[in-house]
């Protein structure tokens, strides 16, 4: 008998390509991908089905789906949620809490995958050049996300520690971006007006949405266990990515911050001041112990990953686009939503 794959979050962007091409392995006999939203792309091969993150219905899906394996890439709000991002958040913690209650109580699962963010290195320090895996942050994160990442994190962890015999993978993302993909940062570069924070140009690394779907799908078939970083090669000022876009900016004093979380309230500006301060940390990855335990590497560079989100944002009017780098096929792809 195949393996029985369960895999969060399929209403976003990577949750939902993840559970399709887990669906396509021949060594897989079932996908059920879960959300509180339903999926806004086909599943292909796979199943959906809907979880109430305050219900202890995702605990019971674990359980009655006879999932061996736990591919826990987010959790979204239900659509009449209201609280924007915070709610998100907050239901992603408590989600993470009810899916973990049920990876525990279930003799069936042996492998758990869960996303987390190379955000949780906070600041990285002129000193440091790369972020490793085994680095101890100086500083708790500044940000939201950044908290409810490392809190993410330090439950997986419970986890593993009482259930010794599950083999876990953590996997830290830098920023995901590509042609289809829609998040806070891609939302950000396409503001007519972006506000930056005066002193800081960092340095910012992606991972191509390809080689994030790839990156878990390798790891969910895989039986390597810790915490590993994924990332495109190489690195782009910040300053560069805006002149790239052509966006005007405007640099504020961080202390300002709060005056542009009151516009944000508003509905004035689509930019929290918590994402803002993500974007104050300079920190570049080192995934080296990806390529070593997977035997791969994302195919696309940082600098690659971003042309690539250029050419379709920014360039769509041209008749011939960018390939992909070292000979891939272009695969195009849907538009899935945050």
């Amino acid at each position: 008998m195949g393996r029985v794959v369960l895999v969060t979050g399929v209403s976003r962007d990577l949750g939902g390509r993840v559970a399709e091409a887990v669906a396509a392995e021949p060594g897989v006999d079932r996908v059920v991908g879960v959300d509180a939203a339903p999926p806004r792309h086909p599943l292909g091969g796979a199943e959906y089905v809907s979880a109430d993150l305050h219900g202890g219905s995702l605990a019971q899906t674990v359980a009655d789906s006879g999932a061996d394996t736990v591919l826990h890439l987010g959790l979204t709000p239900s659509g009449g949620s209201s609280g924007g991002r915070a709610a998100a958040d907050n239901g992603n913690i408590l989600g993470t809490m009810q899916l973990l209650d049920g990876c525990q109580r279930s003799a069936a699962v042996s492998r758990l995958v869960v996303r987390s963010s190379a955000a949780v290195y906070g600041e990285s320090g002129r000193e440091q050049a790369l972020c490793t895996e085994e680095r101890e942050a100086r500083s708790l994160p500044r940000s939201a996300y950044a908290h409810n990442a490392a809190e993410v994190e330090e439950h997986t962890g419970a986890l593993a520690r009482r259930r010794p015999e599950v083999s876990v993978a953590v996997l830290r993302f830098a920023s995901f971006i590509g042609p289809s993909i829609d998040t806070p940062l891609t939302r950000y570069f396409g503001l007519r007006l972006v506000p930056t924070v005066r002193g800081y140009d960092p340095n910012m690394q992606f991972i191509h949405e390809d080689d994030g779907v790839e990156a878990v799908r390798r790891m969910a078939l895989s039986g390597s266990d810790g915490v590993f970083n994924v990332a495109g090669s190489g690195s782009l000022p910040l300053s560069q990515c805006l002149r790239r876009v052509g966006r005007r900016r405007f640099a504020m004093p961080e202390r300002g911050l709060r005056m542009l979380g009151g516009i944000a309230r508003r509905g004035k500006l689509d930019y929290s001041p918590d994402q803002l301060r993500l974007l104050c940390s300079d920190r570049v990855v080192d995934f080296s112990k990806l390529e070593r335990e997977l035997g791969w590497s994302p195919a696309y560079s940082s600098q690659e990953a971003f042309e690539a989100y250029l050419n379709e944002r920014f360039d769509g009017h041209r008749e011939h686009r960018a390939a992909p780098p070292r000979g891939r096929p272009h695969r195009p792809r849907a538009a899935l939503g945050a």
